[in-house]
């Protein structure tokens, strides 16, 4: 049942925010306080007012807020509907949406499509012009969503504020709208989801989508993620979905937007995404397993770390660090990505001097992880097989506890063992425990000779495919 509709409230129409508290609950939770909070109004023309409440009622034993009428649709009852046109007027809902966000700029208006009510699309008559919104308070309507059962937003991150929220919002609105499909089903991992960017993009949903468009909503879905979010400001992400979408004129179709497929591409869709859902799970699941484990894995952790500490000072003190000692510069490379493939980080630190460490940082995680599954899980039986090993015994896929380095080439650069420095390009395969594909990459690395030994200096990283 709807919790924002209008009724009569002394005597006159009003619209009405059904709070679903009594008396008492309502007076505990404060939310007379939030009958200062405005809402807006929009206009088409881009022009907007300030709706305020006009008081608090008891009516069937719960507190309702209400205030001046404004009959509209909400824009979520619109992205739900199950009418034959119902993506269509989703689409210019979305479109009115995005342009009185711009309208309102850093005015704070509430983002969730449950507040926001746009004249034109009801079946019965309104007051205000088609194309009219209506952004309710955010604390009120917040708290009658809830009531109905909307406790969980689909279409906002919480770790986003203002502009860059709003177009967070008009991203996941428009993907769903594109492509018929729901980006994120409502589940306690909702948020987490969208910090990872755990969805399956546009582009395997609705393979002939237009580029643009496409391109569009991955730039507003990566704002909530860490190692992907884009530069671009909230505001321009939502400049350029608008002209995108009006290009085709204000009254354009979700078909407009998308090219029929031949037999061909719609088979090599499917398998890609196949290939696409097959990694993801398998990523998804390693993921939820250390989040799920997280409070275990941090003592079990904090504990290895300890024992690894004593052991390796125990050892050092009796036989001394590793040493690149009486191996040339090509043995010290070889060498490096044999450590490498059999998790041997003090081997790996040994050679390196003043390069980048992410290797070696890389080696410690597995072989963390690799130890705390042993002692975690009492079944747990395969450690990590290196990737040359593997591949020397058939290479057979897949190979979930395979890692390491296969086909290696070391060409040299410059320089001689001679000298004091020497250069070499090597190309090879890294292979990852939990992924089932391979990265092929080009590594240029720098020796130069410290007291007689071999070390790497210098290591610049390309990599060609994964």
């Amino acid at each position: 049942m709807r919790k924002i509709n209008i009724s009569e409230a002394e005597g006159n129409l009003a619209l009405c925010f059904d709070t679903s508290l009594d008396a008492r609950s309502f007076a505990r939770t404060k939310l007379a306080q939030c009958i200062t909070d405005p809402g807006f109004i929009v206009f088409p023309d881009g022009a907007s007012k300030i709706w305020k409440a006009s008081g608090v009622m008891e009516e069937g034993n719960t507190m309702k807020i209400y205030g001046p009428v404004f009959t509209g649709e909400r824009l979520d009852a619109l992205m739900d509907s199950s009418e034959s046109n119902a993506r269509d007027k989703a689409l210019q809902a979305i479109i009115i949406w995005i342009r009185a966000k711009l309208a309102l700029g850093e005015v704070l208006s509430s983002n969730n499509p449950g507040a926001a009510f746009i004249a034109g699309f009801e079946e019965t008559e309104t007051e205000n012009p088609k194309g009219s919104i209506f952004f309710a308070p955010e604390t009120v309507s917040e708290r009658c969503l809830f009531a109905e059962g909307l406790s969980i937003n689909r279409f906002n991150c919480p770790d986003l504020q203002r502009m860059e929220a709003a177009a967070y919002c008009a991203g996941t609105l428009l993907y769903e709208v594109m492509t018929g499909a729901r980006l994120f089903t409502v589940s306690d991992h909702i948020h987490q989801d969208m910090r990872e960017g755990n969805y399956v993009p546009a582009s395997l949903i609705n393979p002939g989508l237009d580029e643009k468009i496409i391109e569009l909503i991955e730039t507003a879905l990566s704002l909530p993620i860490s190692k992907k979010k884009t530069t671009e400001s909230g505001t321009a992400i939502l400049n350029n979905i608008l002209n995108s979408l009006t290009a085709k004129g204000e009254e354009a179709l979700v078909s407009s937007f998308a090219r029929s497929l031949t037999e061909e591409e719609v088979a090599r869709c499917a398998k890609e995404k196949g290939r696409y859902m097959k990694k993801k799970n398998v990523s998804l699941k390693a993921n939820r397993f250390l989040l799920r484990n997280k409070p275990v894995l941090i003592g079990v952790l904090a504990g290895l770390v300890f024992i690894t500490f004593v052991t390796v000072s125990m050892i050092k003190s009796r036989t001394g660090q590793p040493t690149t000692a009486g191996l040339s510069s090509q043995n010290v490379i070889v060498s490096y990505y044999e450590a490498l493939s059999s998790l041997n980080h003090t081997f790996m630190e040994e050679c390196i001097l003043g390069a980048d460490k992410s290797d070696v940082d890389m080696v410690i995680n597995y072989f963390v992880v690799n130890k705390v599954k042993q002692a975690h899980e009492r079944d747990f039986q395969a450690s990590i097989i290196p990737a040359r090993v593997w591949k020397d015994n058939g290479g057979e896929l897949p190979a979930p506890n395979v890692f390491g380095v296969t086909d290696l080439s070391v060409e040299h650069m410059s320089g001689s063992e001679r000298d004091i420095s020497i250069s070499y390009r090597i190309n090879y395969t890294l292979w990852f425990p939990i992924e089932p594909f391979s990265s092929v990459r080009s590594d240029q690395m720098t020796l130069t000779k410290k007291r007689g030994n071999w070390r790497i200096t210098t290591i610049r990283r390309t990599i060609l495919e994964e």
